[in-house]
């Protein structure tokens, strides 16, 4: 796979006939490898081992209903007192971050309400703090610690 913008983990993997998986720790299973799953599996070591936030805080894939359609989250991360804080949307590597990115996190944001909002691609990374008082957004340089 792709080197990404991230530093590098250790991950384990097997083949399955012709695909490749990939051991999600969070979801503590196998999962087909492809190029937004590498994403998401480098994101998450990143929150856990560089960022600090427990792995039993973190949801992957969490679902939510969105106008009577059921999407999932990529990453979800809840606080201590266990409410939705980060909300991390991946793309694979290939895929340009664009407008539409930003307008899929902020749907699946109206029903989580998190302080951060992070969008990757494993290469560019994105993160904003949300103002709820005055419905505004900051970009920061940098992805929040837990």
């Amino acid at each position: 796979m792709q080197q990404l913008n991230l530093p590098l983990y250790q991950f384990k993997m097997k083949k399955d006939g012709e695909r490749i998986q990939i051991f999600d720790a969070i979801r503590k299973k196998y999962v087909v490898l492809t190029p937004e799953e590498w994403v998401r599996q480098n994101i998450l070591q990143y929150l856990i081992q560089e960022k600090n936030f427990p792995s039993s805080l973190i949801a992957v894939e969490a679902g939510l209903k969105y106008n009577q359609l059921q999407k999932r989250a990529d990453v979800l991360v809840y606080d201590k007192s266990g409410s939705p804080f980060l909300l991390v949307e991946c793309k694979a590597p290939e895929v340009k971050i664009t407008q539409d990115t930003f307008d899929q996190i902020a749907r699946y944001n109206l029903i989580f309400k998190v302080k951060y909002l992070v969008v990757t691609n494993g290469l560019n990374h994105f993160c904003c703090i949300m103002d709820y008082t005055d419905n505004s957004y900051q970009y920061l340089e940098f992805i929040p610690t837990f």
